[in-house]
């Protein structure tokens, strides 16, 4: 089953709650949710507060993705403000494999995000500690950037090592994701597609996320 994601970071923040209800009645499955702190990439966005404002607010799962330098400081605040995905990148932390497990331990599905030109050797010896893996298939920091075509290789190499050892880790991707290029990345292999700008800046969203969901690329 594909799953929707879209990203608030292509939101009117002005009207927050109203862009979120949008993309609810507009059929997503999830609410993703990027916090930058300005250091691990360079652009600042929102916190704790306004997430926790938000979770009673929508019925839509919150899948938060922190793009922050030391993660393990923070992730009890973003749990507390209603997170049930918590992904932390594996750049950001010496620590990852008890930080995973540390977030699984709270009850709060751990996924694991790799940067572009992070290699999935990485992953080797913590894969069975994440819930989720995320592929970014741009650089992080900013929304509207095109989608990097080498990700895809990627993608199937991950689906690959999963297959391997008989994994069913669902893979999200972010970064560039429209109508035009959802089925390619489907068929690498993600089960989570976010998608900020080609949805919020659609004049019908409803629309966009039906065709990416029904997408069939064989």
């Amino acid at each position: 089953m594909i799953k929707i994601a879209p990203s608030i970071l292509s939101a009117d923040f002005a009207n927050l709650y109203e862009e979120i209800k949008k993309v609810e009645r507009a059929g997503a499955d999830l609410l993703h949710i990027d916090v930058m702190d300005g250091h691990f990439v360079p652009n600042l966005t929102i916190g704790p507060p306004v997430i926790s404002c938000l979770k009673n607010r929508t019925s839509l799962p919150f899948d938060v993705h922190l793009m922050i330098e030391n993660p393990e400081r923070y992730v009890d605040d973003y749990i507390q403000a209603g997170a049930h995905i918590l992904t932390v990148h594996m750049e950001a932390s010496a620590h990852i494999h008890r930080l995973l497990g540390y977030i699984k331990s709270r009850g709060i599905i751990p996924g694991i995000a790799l940067n572009p030109g992070t290699p999935l050797t990485n992953l080797e010896y913590v894969l069975d500690q994440a819930g989720m893996v995320l592929i970014m298939s741009v650089n992080p920091g900013f929304g509207g950037q095109s989608f990097i075509p080498c990700m895809k290789d990627k993608i199937r190499a991950l689906k690959s090592m999963m297959d391997s050892r008989g994994l069913e880790i669902p893979i999200e991707v972010d970064g560039g994701i429209s109508e035009k290029n959802a089925g390619e990345i489907i068929e690498a292999g993600a089960n989570i597609l976010v998608a900020g700008s080609a949805i919020y800046s659609a004049p019908e969203p409803s629309k966009v996320i039906k065709n990416m969901k029904e997408t069939n690329p064989f």
